[in-house]
């Protein structure tokens, strides 16, 4: 009887620990200093129309556990690139977890699958598993020049592209390394700016964040 309560204890424990990195949450409920340019909460971006209604961005606790060691860890470079940052670098987030509808919207205005994900099956943004971000000087707030704009829907925006100046190339190599070799995430070839974790076992999901 000992043992099937101990296997049932442990049971529980792995099946809640499952659904807590599942669940998808403010990012600032885990890293309250992290900054914020949410694209789609505006009408700065290829919808022209803004298809959010708070300045909050939504990840799975497990992709923001990753994102904190990241913003931990490039807090602690105060030099780069010949380039001074006395407080260090810091995230950037554009977008986070994105409603289903919303996934539609922007598939009815440019149905590419190379740049704008099918939502008959969904996003990883979908899943809250994706996040579009860059780097940030946190002394004075903005962003490391980087090789295109969010959202740049051409070859300029790969990681393969590579007739940049060495300075914008650096610091693409920067966020890559540092999403990929220390967070754990994978790169999306197209896009500089975005990055994901595992969507196995995530949901897809429509709820309107409030």
């Amino acid at each position: 009887m000992k043992k099937l309560i101990l296997l049932l204890t442990v049971f529980s424990s792995v099946v809640y620990s499952q659904s807590a990195n599942d669940e998808v949450v403010p990012v600032r409920q885990l890293i309250p200093d992290i900054a914020f340019n949410l694209k789609y909460n505006t009408i700065d971006n290829f919808t022209s129309q803004k298809l959010y209604t708070i300045d909050e961005a939504y990840l799975a606790i497990d992709a923001i556990k990753k994102l904190k060691i990241v913003q931990d860890s490039l807090k602690k470079i105060i030099s780069y690139d010949g380039i001074s940052y006395p407080d260090g670098i810091g995230l950037m987030i554009y977008d986070g977890y994105r409603p289903r509808a919303v996934q539609y919207l922007m598939w009815e205005i440019f149905p590419n699958s190379t740049y704008v994900a099918d939502p008959t099956s969904g996003s990883v943004h979908n899943r809250g598993g994706a996040v579009d971000l860059t780097l940030i000087n946190l002394a004075t707030r903005q962003e490391l020049p980087m090789p295109t704009e969010f959202d740049f829907f051409g070859t300029e925006a790969s990681h393969s592209y590579n007739n940049l100046p060495a300075n914008i190339l650096a610091n693409r190599a920067l966020l890559k390394n540092m999403m990929v070799n220390i967070g754990g995430f994978a790169l999306y070839e197209a896009e500089w700016w975005h990055y994901t974790i595992s969507s196995s076992g995530l949901p897809l999901l429509d709820f309107q964040m409030k």
